[in-house]
């Protein structure tokens, strides 16, 4: 399993960026008020990064224990995959957020603090998110990586595939 990309990372902020700015444009180009997230929406993504850091912990204790603990492998690739759902999800979030913001401090009229204070701390509570996310998956991985043999760690030393040569003339000398 490959860590998530700082560039996929960059690349959906980017299109939830564009995502929110445009949204905001078509909004106000159709007479009606801009779009402003709900106050709720920030408490849940913190409490979304508590529970992702909180489920991929005791990975994380049992891995770096000196006696190390058995895992549940299909445990940890869940938790991981949650992390990784999460952090997609928190890079869009903190793009729409951005883009949201971007919008309203373009506008020659100062936006409500309300409306900016709400996309604000959206964007802030995505970002916050986003980095527990990436710690949490973090923790779901073995200390060392995967080893000479694990085909996905692409810093590992990757070996030739000639043992099939020598298996063969190894079996047709003895025959």
């Amino acid at each position: 399993m490959r860590r998530t990309s700082p560039i996929v990372l960059l690349v959906l902020a980017l299109a939830g960026g564009a995502a929110g700015f445009l949204l905001d444009h078509a909004l106000t180009t159709a007479g009606r008020a801009t779009f402003t997230p709900a106050v709720a929406l920030p408490i849940f993504l913190v409490l979304l990064a508590i529970a992702v850091l909180a489920f991929a912990w005791p990975i994380r204790r049992s891995t770096h224990a000196l006696p190390r603990r058995r895992v549940d492998p299909f445990r940890a690739v869940r938790i991981a995959m949650l992390a990784r759902a999460s952090s997609l999800l928190g890079a869009v979030i903190t793009g729409f957020g951005v883009g949201l913001g971007a919008y309203l401090l373009s506008r020659p009229i100062a936006p409500p603090l309300g409306s900016l204070t709400a996309v604000l701390a959206t964007a802030a509570a995505a970002l916050v998110l986003t980095i527990a996310a990436i710690v949490a998956e973090s923790f779901c991985l073995l200390p060392g990586g995967g080893g000479p043999h694990d085909p996905d760690d692409p810093h590992g030393p990757h070996l030739e595939d000639d043992d099939d040569d020598h298996s063969r003339a190894a079996a047709g000398t003895g025959h």
